[in-house]
């Protein structure tokens, strides 16, 4: 019985998260999703959310003196799990209701970023809305202020 309560618990804990794999249409370009920066391709598991988003950075070295570009991830409905939660157990319908896409692109000189689910499936582009750039850029200036070392005093 053990065992099997371990197994679905197991189970229900690798479906809050996904793995993701990020890359960018322009070479040399670096990414901060959820607190951690990678050079792209960038492969990190991204658990679900259904309040919260994923702001992110993307800054390039290709491109001398390019603008960061800060965005939100577009995040997928899980229909499954919502299908499942109304079923079963209706309170969780409210929890981790959106996960993260397999796959994304970030695209510096558009604006944009692209995601699908499977390899085969065309991109989806979604033009980054300025005021989420405003958004995500806020978060990680406050990120930058909270983790520069203290200025030394004299």
């Amino acid at each position: 019985m053990k065992a099997a309560v371990l197994a679905c618990a197991v189970t229900l804990l690798a479906a809050c998260s996904s793995v993701t794999t990020i890359t960018s249409t322009s070479p040399g370009t670096t990414i901060v999703v959820a607190g951690a920066q990678k050079p792209m391709p960038a492969t990190m598991s991204l658990r679900g959310t259904s309040f919260g988003n994923y702001e992110f950075k993307a800054s390039g070295n290709a491109e001398a003196g390019a603008e960061p570009v800060y965005g939100i991830l577009p995040l997928a409905m899980k229909k499954g799990q919502m299908a499942a939660s109304i079923l079963f157990f209706a309170p969780a319908l409210f929890f981790n209701l959106r996960g993260a896409f397999r796959f994304y692109e970030v695209d510096m000189q558009n604006n944009a970023i692209r995601y699908r689910d499977r390899e085969k499936d065309p991109w989806q582009t979604y033009q980054i809305k300025p005021e989420e750039a405003a958004r995500a850029r806020a978060r990680y200036e406050r990120w930058q202020q909270a983790t520069a070392p203290a200025a030394a005093t004299p």
